[in-house]
């Protein structure tokens, strides 16, 4: 299944039109409405970048009572 994605605003009347659409009139497609979500987006898309990493006993074993559950 191709995918093509557009962005356009609903008219007054909420109808919403999409033209050149890259299929052939006729053709079966599905479409799906996704509403944009009003907040704002952060101009930093990666906010954790650069923060220090501190590992609490990295060579400890992880979980180590789940494995004895699964027996």
């Amino acid at each position: 299944m191709d995918a093509y994605r557009v962005e356009t605003v609903l008219k007054q009347d909420g109808t919403l039109q999409l033209n050149g659409l890259p299929w052939q009139a006729g053709a079966p497609v599905e479409v799906i409405v996704l509403g944009q979500s009003s907040i704002p987006r952060s101009d930093n898309p990666y906010p954790l970048r650069g923060t220090p990493v501190t590992y609490v006993s990295p060579f400890e074993p992880v979980a180590e009572d789940d494995w004895d559950a699964a027996q």
